[in-house]
């Protein structure tokens, strides 16, 4: 039985390598154009290669976005870029738009994905898009538990689902509510998402003043939405005949991706092994990294819904500190590139990408050179770090006592 597919998102090439390593199959990435993600940081063509290399020394995968709504523009430069993707051997690329896709389908051998961005909502549309062409189709996140199961059941073709991330409140990410608002085009990949700030309201004949769309205290955030989570559906989504499970978020954290891949990667790990239980210890970390409340969406009725109206900020129960570069067993000294404030006598932990978690008090910390010191207060300072354990290459430190707003 093959095994489904953990998807991931990559913003930057150091992210593509935390997905990878921390148990992803394959990550979604996108180029400097023709992506929904114009401030996710993004792959110049050389670290797009880069990236490329990287997945499949590792026997993994690499697809990449060119999901915008296409305009004129956009589809005279476009051929020349979907060569080079075909040139560096990505495994695939994501596509919403039909020019773009008959472009990619006239000009290159490239497997071809349907973005969620396309909308599909039906097994009609998915016959539609498999008839053209199209190797695997991405599902809106509109859809409940029954109408993806129809679904599969009416078509041949590779399904990929959203289980986890950020949601959107316009139907499948198709707005024009920052363009509207700062000329900034949400579906050119430039979206400020404006439905997370809190509005009033203003009546036309009194300019001056303000009236809150009252929920409490803190006013009201109409259009913000939770965060997806289906952990607790995933057997019942394995069992259904998708083929990949898609974790939102290339412009979330590395701390982010490494928390939330290595948690469904042991989740699928034990469905295949017959044992599939969802882990208290998985939800508790999954409030660790920065999120908005946790709903099943779509997927599965929730009573409470899935707005939020007291507040647009994410919350956390931990701070990313910094990443392990390198390890020498012998003094166990790993070398660490500092993400945040490293301070003698704090209590950190060490999330690592094939062994549990473990903590400690800080007691020994260097800089480069050698020299001891107390804290590690500039970005990216290398400093030095010893350890009561081994400690695994790209492991993450963070602390355990933080409970703030990002």
């Amino acid at each position: 039985m093959k095994k489904i597919e953990l998807l991931a998102p990559a913003g930057n090439l150091e992210k593509l390598k935390v997905a990878l390593i921390y148990g992803a199959d394959a990550v979604y990435i996108g180029g400097k154009k023709f992506g929904l993600r114009a401030y996710g940081g993004n792959f110049s063509d050389d670290e797009l290669k880069n990236g490329v290399e990287f997945a499949h020394a590792l026997n993994k995968k690499v697809y990449v976005t060119v999901n915008i709504f296409a305009h004129n523009d956009d589809i005279e430069e476009l051929p020349n870029y979907l060569k080079y993707l075909e040139s560096i051997n990505v495994d695939a690329v994501l596509i919403s738009d039909l020019g773009v896709f008959f472009v990619a389908k006239n000009l290159t051998d490239l497997e071809i994905h349907i973005s969620t961005q396309a909308n599909i909502t039906n097994y009609k549309t998915v016959e539609m898009w498999k008839n053209l062409g199209a190797n695997r189709v991405v599902l809106a996140r509109e859809l409940t538990q029954e109408e993806i199961l129809k679904i599969k059941n009416h078509c041949d073709i590779e399904l990929e689902m959203f289980v986890h991330g950020a949601m959107c409140i316009s139907y499948s990410g198709r707005c024009y509510l920052s363009h509207y608002l700062t000329g900034r085009d949400g579906n050119q990949g430039q979206c400020t998402h404006s439905c997370r700030w809190k509005y009033n309201l203003v009546e036309e004949k009194r300019p001056n003043e303000y009236f809150e769309v009252a929920e409490d205290q803190h006013g009201a955030y109409i259009m913000n939405s939770k965060d997806l989570c289906l952990l607790n559906h995933l057997d019942k989504i394995i069992e259904s005949g998708i083929s990949s499970l898609k974790i939102e978020g290339r412009m979330k954290s590395v701390h982010y991706v490494a928390s939330v891949v290595k948690i469904y990667r042991e989740a699928i790990n034990l469905y295949y092994e017959k044992i599939f239980h969802v882990k208290d210890e998985w939800k508790i970390e999954l409030d660790k990294i920065a999120h908005r409340p946790y709903t099943t969406g779509f997927f599965v009725h929730d009573e409470n819904g899935t707005m939020i109206h007291d507040s647009s900020k994410a919350k956390q129960s931990s701070t990313f500190l910094g990443i392990v570069r390198e390890f020498d067993e012998t003094t166990k000294i790993a070398t660490v590139e500092q993400r945040g404030k490293l301070k003698i006598n704090q209590k950190i932990e060490i999330l690592q990408p094939n062994e549990k978690n473990f903590s400690q008090i800080l007691n020994y910390m260097t800089d480069e050179e050698g020299n001891s010191i107390e804290a590690a207060p500039h970005a990216q300072q290398i400093v030095k770090i010893k350890f009561l354990k081994n400690v695994q290459t790209w492991s993450l430190i963070r602390t355990l006592d933080s409970d703030s707003n990002v």
